[in-house]
Order: structure tokens, then sequence, then C-alpha cells
């Protein structure tokens, strides 16, 4: 596997702020324990967390052959083993007989449907060091935080473009976008919107479950690597640096009440075969532990952002990317596949008809830009640095119209509040 580099433009940075981004960087000894929770984090049941971090540090990839992969294929049910086979080289030359039993699964429990939804970013403050972010703390980008009528105007311009399922988005800081501040973001998308997500840092039960009363139902979370002595050396300072506080996130949400979770590794981190197994597991153990939750898995590969050229998926190819969407199929029938604006048209319009259940459109990753980017119009100097780029810039009214034609079933919203 190629080795990822990082480069983060520091020009503009302080005197001081050069010295102790360089510390972080280069001197281990002065960031804090990744494994150690900080003073106020929830910290619940480990069950989970031990089984699936056994689980990976057993995976080998590399003991597989062609006739573990036939086995798998042939099983009516898809065991962690055979989960295991369908992600290893060997099942590469099986591509194609993954899709048809990924398609086949997707039909029988999902139909032709493809949901769509748009995100929001409504604030781009940052208080982690994470070296491959655009928003990262150390990164010299515009920043911006909307108020409550720049948030509500954002609503307005996505919510009258057709779609009725948003998620909202921040940078991870709480002292720029606390708790409250996102709480009142969901009140208002609940006067817009039908689904209300988030994808913010993570936080305790007590705080999920104030979110799940101000109108959001379902909560999103990157482990972004599973693999916890690599994510020590990317995540080098910031609250996002307590690895095991991150991945416990969905279960401390569904303890707050929310009806759904989705789950994600940000490929190409570190080994993209240890990653996709143990995003598999994660949601394995949590489906079993909480049936009546909805669960979903997020699909992305690195992208480039501002200031860092030298980011890009040069290890998770589409080929490799598309084993790991089918292999996620097989094993988990139930889950949702999301698969992002950051992989191509053509790509997504090909997964759509295999494996993915949710896609999104009229995507933004900017803050306080989508009056510009929906029609065209200026309106407001105001406007913050995206997280990364996106690959796929269709229009609602576009992705709809490509979806439809492709013989599925757009689906704007299925879920009713009684």
């Amino acid at each position: 596997m190629a080795e990822n580099h990082f480069f983060i433009d520091s020009d503009k940075l302080s005197p001081a702020a050069l010295e102790r981004k360089h510390r972080l960087e280069t001197d281990p000894s002065v960031r804090t324990d990744h494994m150690k929770y900080a003073e106020g984090m929830d910290q619940i049941d480990p069950t989970i967390r031990n089984n699936v971090m056994a689980d990976m540090k057993a995976y080998d990839y590399t003991k597989y052959t062609a006739r573990d992969v036939i086995r798998a294929l042939n099983h009516d049910v898809c065991t962690p083993e055979d989960f295991g086979a369908l992600l290893s080289p060997a099942a590469e030359p099986f591509l194609e007989k993954m899709a048809q039993r990924a398609r086949m699964e997707t039909s029988k429990h999902f139909g032709n449907t493809l949901y769509i939804f748009t995100p929001l970013y409504i604030a781009n403050y940052c208080e982690n060091y994470c070296i491959y972010c655009g928003f990262n703390c150390y990164n010299d980008i515009k920043r911006l935080r909307l108020n409550h009528e720049q948030i509500e105007h954002e609503m307005k311009v996505i919510a009258d473009s057709g779609i009725e399922e948003i998620l909202i988005l921040t940078g991870e800081s709480r002292a720029a976008s606390d708790v409250h501040y996102i709480g009142e973001a969901c009140k208002l998308a609940r006067k817009y919107f039908r689904n209300v997500s988030l994808e913010v840092y993570p936080v305790n039960v007590d705080e999920y479950k104030y979110l799940h009363e101000c109108g959001c139902d379902y909560v999103t979370v990157f482990q972004e690597t599973y693999d916890t002595d690599k994510y020590e050396t990317l995540h080098l300072m910031g609250h996002k640096r307590v690895w095991p506080y991150r991945f416990e996130a969905q279960e401390r949400a569904l303890m707050g009440g929310m009806r759904g979770v989705g789950f994600s590794a940000l490929l190409g981190l570190a080994d993209y075969h240890k990653d996709a197994f143990a995003t598999g597991m994660h949601v394995y153990y949590m489906q079993r532990k909480y049936p009546w939750a909805e669960m979903s898995i997020s699909c992305p590969r690195l992208r480039p952002i501002v200031n860092n050229e030298m980011i890009n998926p040069l290890d998770v190819h589409e080929k490799q990317l598309c084993q790991i969407i089918c292999a996620y199929r097989i094993f988990l029938p139930f889950a949702g596949i999301v698969v992002s604006s950051r992989e191509t048209a053509k790509f997504r319009n090909g997964i759509a008809k295999i494996a993915c259940t949710k896609v999104s459109a009229g995507v933004s990753t900017g803050i306080g830009d989508h009056e510009s980017k929906y029609t065209g119009k200026q309106t407001s100097e105001e406007e913050g640095d995206e997280q990364f780029e996106i690959a796929d810039s269709r229009s609602f009214d576009s992705m709809y119209g490509d979806m439809s034609g492709e013989g599925l079933q757009p689906v704007l919203n299925d879920y009713i509040y009684v």
C-alpha cells in the first residue's frame, strides 16, 4: 500500500502556532494519550469496542483463497468469516459475481429505491488538528459560523429545490458550535425538512437526548480509521484525538433516543482492508445489540483539501471501492449504504444499481454558499471555505432525473412523525 504524505501551508501561522504545530508533528511526548478519556466524557460498556478490535487484530486478509470466496458467495447468510474473504485480494477476480449477489440482496431488502439528501455545513471552526482535514485548526482557510437567520436562509434555499432530508454538519469546535447552537439548527430544520440528521463532534448521552428533542433523529460519525496506532499519528490534538470516545458515539446516540446511526472509515488513511472489515463488524455487533435501530455505512475515500494538494485516494481505487461496497451489502443486507459526492457521477450511477441506497445531491462542503451555488446569485460576501473537493456536483433535479433514468425510484422521505 502506498504511503500517504500530508502537507499543510503554514505561511500565515504565527511563530508560536508554528512552533506548537511542529512539536505536535515531531514529538509524540507532547500529545495527550489518545486512548484515555478526557474529563467529562461518558464511558459506557466497552464490549462492542473490545470485540471489534479483537476481530480486526485477528483478521488476516492474505490467508484467503478463491475457494474461500466461492464458499462465501454460495452461503445464504454471510458470516463474519465470509465477509473477511469477500474483502480480501482473493475476491478481486470475483467482483462481477459479488456485484450480482449484492444487487440481489439490495433488490430483496430495498427494492429499486434510492434515497436523496443534501448536507448543510453551518460552521467550519475546529479545535482538532487532524492532518488530512481541510477544517483542521492549523489550516489557513476562511472560517465562518452561520447565525440563526443565515442558517434558516440556507435551509429555505435547499428546501425550495425539493429536497426533504438534510444532514447538518459543523467543524468540531464546542466553543464555536456548542450543543445549544446545533440544537437550534435542528429546530429550524424541522420547519423545512422531514428528516434531520447530524454529523458533528461526538457528545454525551444526555446531549444526544437534547439534540433528539430538538428534532434530530439520525447521527453519523466517521471513525476515520479503526487502526489505533495510525489514528494517533493522524489526530494530533483536540477532542477528536480520544479514539474510544469517538468509537462509542453511535451507541451513545442510540442510548440518547436517536432512531438511527451511521458508521464510516475514511478509506485510504490506513490499511483499507482492515478498516472496511472493522467498520462492518462494528455495524454487525451494533445490529445485534440494538435490533430496532436503523444503521447505515458511508463509503468515503480521501479527497483533496484546501492548502493540501498532496492528499489523494492513491491506494483505494474504484475497483477496490466497489468490492468493499459489495462486501458490505452481502454481509449486512439490511444496512443502508451511502456513496457521497466525493465519487464521480459515473461511479455513483453504477453503484446505485448494485448496492448503494442513498446519495447526496446539490452538495456544497462550504459555508453559506447554497444561494450562489443553486442560483448563481451572490447574496453575501460571507462564505466559508470548503472541507474537501467534491467530484459529483449534480443538482437535485439532475440527480433525480438521472436516477429515474437508470430505472431507480428516487425517494425523498419515508418517515412519518406521529
